[in-house]
């Protein structure tokens, strides 16, 4: 009898049986892909011990590459930190991955990637200063065959694999429902508003406008609120201030501010108080829940501020870099929504959180309790009060 060769490969498949892409492969056969979707991250990283299979099948070493540490203290007091945890919860070997910041350095931040692929990066999880730089790195990388995951800001026209970062678009309706709840709640009959943004050229600052102004537009269109004006838009400070301080010389009738972020709002919160301006009256938002941001809300001077649990993003971004590092496409569940590349005109399969608006009513219940800024720092001097109050003790 004569058994053909194309029967011979059907008796081995049946025989051995074969591996489906949804289990994925690595340099050892087939591995199991953990059912990890984005509510499957806590506080407590428990979960990424689960991909350690994955990480055993891996090759080359995952590289985070942070902007900076001006635009927000976050990226040296948490991303950094927590990207490590999550990195070494899933198994990886501190000479397995790096985690650097480009320290507001374009040229630093293309160096940086370019050297870690050198030396041996498979993945590279990369937040970019801006899409310019972004795009260059994400072209080397490419060119090399190493998978980018953009991480809290999208590179426009990159070509990257995967975006990790909050609902930028929700993050920014937080900010404009926390100012028309504040302008309410502060009794400011006819808010003349001046809308501040972000840099221009991060494609976040543009999210979180469109979900701000989605909200205010209506109010502004009906004539209950008054647009004063939209200065062209920073993350620095010392910049943002000058905006606010041209305008508000230029037009007196301003009398609340919409600020994307807790760092900008300070140094303007700051020079209303030397212009006397009493707590509850003048309306400033902000993003970040850093802790002058909170302190400047216990004291009444800012309304809230949008708090993004940045373990959650940190352990996302790892997770997909563990997946692709092994060579394994990462579950639905956990890749839940797209983002637009409007460069491009791509949609960018993204890892979407959920953010939170926190105000003193939910302080202790948010921030406080995910050790984001721990009680001992924000309840000192005149600020012990305003926390007892609100139920935050030492």
């Amino acid at each position: 009898m004569t058994i053909s060769l194309a029967a011979i490969a059907g008796l081995i498949l049946a025989a051995c049986g074969s591996s489906s892409s949804s289990t994925g492969s690595g340099s050892n056969g087939a591995v199991k892909v953990p059912a990890i979707t984005v509510s499957s991250f806590t506080r407590t990283f428990s979960v990424m011990t689960e991909l350690k299979a994955l990480t055993a099948k891996g090759k080359g070493n995952v590289a985070a590459i942070l902007p900076d540490t001006v635009t927000s203290a976050r990226y040296t007091e948490f991303d950094a930190p927590y990207l490590t945890e999550a990195l070494t919860a899933a198994g990886l070997s501190p000479t397995q991955f790096s985690v650097q910041n480009a320290q507001g350095s374009d040229a630093t931040e293309l160096t940086d990637a370019q050297e870690a692929i050198t030396k041996g990066a498979s993945v590279l999880i990369m937040d970019p200063l801006d899409s310019t730089v972004g795009a260059q790195i994400e072209s080397y990388a490419k060119a090399h065959g190493v998978p980018v995951v953009d991480y809290d800001r999208l590179t426009l026209g990159g070509s990257r694999k995967y975006y990790v970062s909050f609902n930028n678009v929700q993050v920014g309706k937080l900010i404009g429902q926390g100012f028309v709840n504040c302008a309410a709640a502060w009794n400011v009959a006819k808010p003349n508003v001046l809308v501040m943004k972000g840099d221009p050229t991060d494609n976040n600052a543009t999210l979180f406008a469109q979900g701000y102004l989605g909200v205010l537009q209506p109010k502004f269109s009906a004539g209950t609120y008054k647009l004063v004006g939209t200065p062209p838009g920073t993350w620095d400070p010392p910049t943002a201030l000058t905006e606010f301080q041209q305008q508000f010389t230029a037009h007196k009738n301003i009398n609340s501010v919409l600020v994307p972020n807790d760092e900008n709002a300070a140094p303007i919160i700051h020079y209303l108080q030397t212009l006397k301006i009493k707590p509850q009256t003048f309306p400033v938002t902000g993003q970040d829940a850093t802790l002058v941001g909170l302190q400047n809300i216990l004291a009444g001077y800012q309304c809230g501020t949008a708090y993004k649990p940045i373990y959650l993003e940190a352990q996302a971004a790892a997770a997909l870099a563990v997946f692709l590092r092994a060579g394994v496409k990462p579950p639905a569940g956990l890749v839940n929504g797209s983002t637009l590349d409007s460069q491009t005109h791509t949609q960018v399969p993204s890892v979407l959180m959920t953010p939170e608006w926190v105000t003193p009513s939910n302080m202790n219940d948010t921030v406080i309790k995910d050790q984001f800024v721990p009680a001992q720092q924000l309840c000192v001097g005149s600020y012990k009060a305003a926390c007892t109050a609100n139920g935050i003790s030492v």
